[in-house]
């Protein structure tokens, strides 16, 4: 109890200006017979539920399976014409559900969830994340993903009814930005210290 109460403002303010639900976090379902392996590699930041720890453009993760089984992940994006750059890792929680990912940026806080709803590996990901504040209250991050930089309008359509149907309110979704992006790549990055506001870009 000691703990939760240490934890409980760091939680506060990583949900901070996000749209809060009423009662305890939803149980979607994931992707079947999920294969980590084949989820390795650069996706895209399609669109996205608002989130106070992304607030730039460009924004793409590029996950390198390690032989532990667990997985690192370097995720960017470009903001105030800076190119900025975190490292976590990637952990799979429930090995009867290996779509169930569990994700960290800093050693403050806890492993957060990283499902994988839906993929198909090679164009798109469906990812849902949610944050649970005593069983009263949770809070949504949802994302689209996609191995190139745009998806057609119709599959993001189809991926937002994916969502709804699971229960995941997207009526805040909002595009990303990734226009202009392969040339701004060539900024010199700096490295983002995880603070323990921080789960992933």
């Amino acid at each position: 109890m000691a703990c939760f109460v240490v934890m409980l403002p760091l939680l506060l303010a990583l949900v901070k200006a996000q749209v809060p639900h009423w009662g305890p976090c939803t149980e979607p379902a994931t992707q079947p017979a999920f294969n980590l392996k084949q989820f390795m590699g650069r996706w895209f930041e399609i669109a996205k539920l608002p989130a106070r720890f992304e607030k730039g453009r460009c924004i793409e993760s590029n996950f390198t399976l390690k032989v532990d089984g667990t997985a690192q992940v370097v995720s960017s994006e470009i903001l105030k014409g800076e190119l900025r750059k975190i490292g976590g890792t990637v952990i799979a929680e429930e090995p009867k559900n290996p779509a169930k990912l569990g994700i960290i940026f800093s050693h403050v806080l806890p492993y957060a969830t990283y499902w994988i709803l839906s993929t198909d590996y090679v164009n798109s990901a469906l990812v849902y994340s949610c944050i649970d504040v005593l069983r009263l209250f949770h809070v949504d991050f949802a994302w689209i993903l996609s191995r190139t930089r745009s998806l057609p309008a119709s599959a993001i359509t189809q991926a937002r009814e994916v969502f709804t149907s699971n229960n995941i309110d997207v009526s805040h979704m909002v595009l990303s930005s990734q226009q202009g992006c392969d040339k701004d790549m060539d900024i010199n990055p700096k490295a983002i210290k995880p603070k323990a506001t921080t789960m992933f870009l």
